[in-house]
């Protein structure tokens, strides 16, 4: 067993579930699938999960300021999901 199975991984669902065109949720921005089977992934796959996320806000906001407002997967809250890593 790996040491991250000995923890729980936290839902980085924050509330606000709508799709973006790609078909990531403006929120946490998983997939589909991943917020769908979020409870069958180990704890290791929702960590690997949770760092994709973290990477696809990332490479959003880099979007966002290269296109400026008209970039089409905007949110709201302007901060990014808080995913704890640690």
């Amino acid at each position: 067993m790996e040491q991250s199975e000995l923890f729980n991984a936290p839902n980085p669902c924050v509330g606000i579930c709508e799709n973006s065109p790609k078909g990531y949720c403006k929120g946490c921005m998983r997939s589909r699938e991943e917020r769908f089977n979020w409870h069958q992934f180990t704890v290791a796959e929702q960590l690997h999960i949770m760092k994709l996320c973290a990477r696809r806000y990332q490479r959003m906001l880099a979007k966002r300021r290269q296109c400026g407002d008209n970039y089409e997967f905007e949110f709201d809250d302007p901060t990014p999901p808080q995913i704890d890593l640690l």
